[in-house]
């Protein structure tokens, strides 16, 4: 294949699914004037705490902050130490150095790639505050195990839920569960506002001081003192940040909302497809719902095991040389020089840097057609030696 070939014919891994509804609510928030954080984020945050069962939402400007602010909320500090999966995008640890906690690596279920109340227990230590539970690429984390053994011992569990928006628990949305949970809506993800996230909780008190925190801790709202002909003067009760979301995003937001159950229906049709195909092939193990749950597949990885015929970084060479762009699977924190050397524990994280090196992301999103999905099975079948 030639290089113009390539370009013409490439296959990304993640697509974002926007359209003329997103434009037109856009231009419909230009025309109001009112473009900063208003009565959109509002809405947004009323209809997504009501889809996801949670009983306060609170928009930010990513996933990070609405981490951060989680951390903050829940009084996690200096001197503490954060439990969290290695095998995460790194801001999941980030979030604890930001408030002063030392960050605690834990190992992660091989068939799932999320922690569990074992990796979690053989991980804790005598000043852990807080876990921070990662749904790994969309599969949800097993909390009730992990609030079992975290609860009693006044741990707080955070739910990183960043990837798995239209994801279930138990029958239940993710995230309804947990006292405090984070979500993204980057344009990797299958919900996006372009960059943003939430922050939803069971109490109102985190809530009520998390919504303060991300405007600077104003007394005051900057929507309530537009609203005012004469507005109050504000103090500012604590130091704060400034981790708004804009109404053009939150707009953004609400438009997909509506179309989450098609998507995640029709990511899991996707995922089946490959499922079925890379069923007998040596080697191969794709990502699959737990027994507890249901994925959105956010991210559909793939295991290539010793028994395959080429290893991962040969085969995602094989993908880019079919004008198929793969993306090699989640991170191992621990493994980043940003915490090379930091004393972060003693936990085993074997199977964490066994999935970090042999799994690899698919191409997978709503608008992927039949016959590009086609040449990515193709493609995989050829490394294997299948005609």
């Amino acid at each position: 294949m030639t290089i113009s070939e390539t370009q013409l014919g490439r296959i990304d891994v993640m697509k974002p699914w926007l359209g003329e509804a997103e434009a037109q609510a856009l231009a419909e928030v230009v025309a109001s004037g009112w473009v900063a954080q208003g009565p959109k984020v509002r809405e947004f945050e009323d209809a997504f705490a009501a889809g996801q069962h949670a009983g306060f939402a609170i928009a930010t400007s990513s996933c990070t902050s609405a981490l951060h602010l989680a951390l903050v909320v829940a009084g996690v500090g200096a001197g503490d130490d954060v439990v969290v999966p290695s095998f995460s995008f790194i801001a999941t640890a980030n979030a604890a150095a930001y408030v002063g906690a030392r960050p605690i690596f834990a190992d992660v279920d091989l068939h799932t790639g999320c922690v569990t109340a074992a990796t979690i227990k053989a991980a804790l230590t005598p000043a852990t505050k807080a876990v921070i539970a990662v749904d790994q690429g969309g599969v949800p984390v097993d909390l009730e195990p992990i609030r079992a053994l975290c609860d009693p011992l006044g741990i707080i569990v955070v739910e990183d839920a960043a990837c798995a928006i239209g994801s279930l628990y138990r029958g239940q949305p993710v995230g309804s569960t947990a006292e405090l949970s984070a979500w993204s809506f980057h344009p990797r993800k299958i919900l996006t506002t372009g960059e943003g996230g939430m922050l939803t909780t069971a109490r109102q008190d985190f809530g009520d001081r998390a919504r303060r925190l991300r405007e600077h801790a104003m007394s005051v709202s900057a929507a309530d003192r537009h609203a005012s002909l004469l507005a109050a003067p504000e103090e500012y009760l604590e130091i704060g940040f400034n981790y708004r979301m804009t109404d053009l995003q939150a707009a953004v937001g609400i438009v997909q909302l509506s179309r989450l159950e098609a998507v995640v229906r029709r990511r899991r049709e996707l995922a089946a497809t490959y499922a079925q195909a890379f069923a007998g092939v040596e080697g191969l193990r794709l990502v699959s719902d737990p027994e507890y749950g249901m994925s959105n597949f956010q991210s559909c990885w793939l295991e290539v095991g010793p028994a395959f015929p080429v290893g991962r970084e040969v085969l995602m060479a094989h993908l880019a040389s079919d004008g198929i762009s793969a993306r090699r699977g989640i991170m191992a924190a621990h493994r980043q020089p940003a915490y090379a050397g930091a004393d972060t524990g003693a936990a085993e994280l074997g199977v964490t840097e066994w999935l970090s090196d042999h799994t690899l992301i698919l191409p997978l999103y709503h608008e992927l057609a039949l016959h590009d999905q086609v040449r990515v099975i193709d493609s995989v079948l050829r490394a294997a030696g299948q005609p």
